[in-house]
């Protein structure tokens, strides 16, 4: 006997439902864009660890110790520590953040070794407070700014993004090299 086509729509009509695509939401803008790139790489986990998560729980011994580049296939970046290289990364946002606010900075370093080697394993805990409220202000620099200024900064904050993303890796991986990573954090 064959179903009726009322009977057919009506048995068959949850499964169109759970198949039905979920509303989309706004398009993104170019604000929006920066933002998750600011955030991902500064305090949500998305595609990959954020800066927060790599420094997270490490001690001053730990944020000081540097591995030796021997040989050609050692991932080791250029002898550097991971608070190191997380000086670096203060050194740089603090710069950015300051130029995008419009305010007279001491100008920026003539050898970029410095804003590496100037890390004191003592404030290892200050460094990481004071980059995670740069990265803080320059979300909140994105957030406030309207479609002009976005429009203006838009290329600067895109390489803040992806210059924290590339020394991210770098840390994870001296932390890996260090034995103090944890892969239940993110990456294996």
């Amino acid at each position: 006997m064959p179903i009726k086509p009322i009977l057919l729509s009506l048995l068959l009509s949850p499964f169109v439902l759970a198949q039905a695509p979920k509303p989309a939401g706004p398009p993104p803008t170019l604000k929006s864009v920066l933002l998750a790139q600011l955030r991902s790489t500064h305090n949500k986990a998305e595609w990959f660890v954020p800066v927060n998560t790599a420094v997270a729980g490490m001690t001053p011994e730990q944020a000081r110790w540097v591995p030796k580049s021997e040989g050609p296939n050692n991932p080791a970046p250029e002898d550097h520590s991971v608070g190191m290289i997380t000086y670096h990364l203060l050194y740089w946002n603090t710069q950015a953040l300051g130029q995008l606010k419009g305010e007279k900075a001491p100008p920026p370093t003539s050898d970029n070794n410095e804003t590496f080697n100037k890390f004191d394993a003592t404030s290892w805990p200050e460094t990481v407070k004071k980059l995670d409220e740069n990265l803080t202000a320059l979300e909140q620099l994105v957030e406030a700014a309207d479609d002009a200024k976005i429009a203006a900064i838009a290329p600067t904050i895109a390489h803040i993004s992806t210059h924290n993303a590339y020394h991210t890796g770098q840390i994870i991986t001296i932390r890996k090299l260090q034995g103090s990573w944890d892969p239940k954090k993110g990456v294996s």
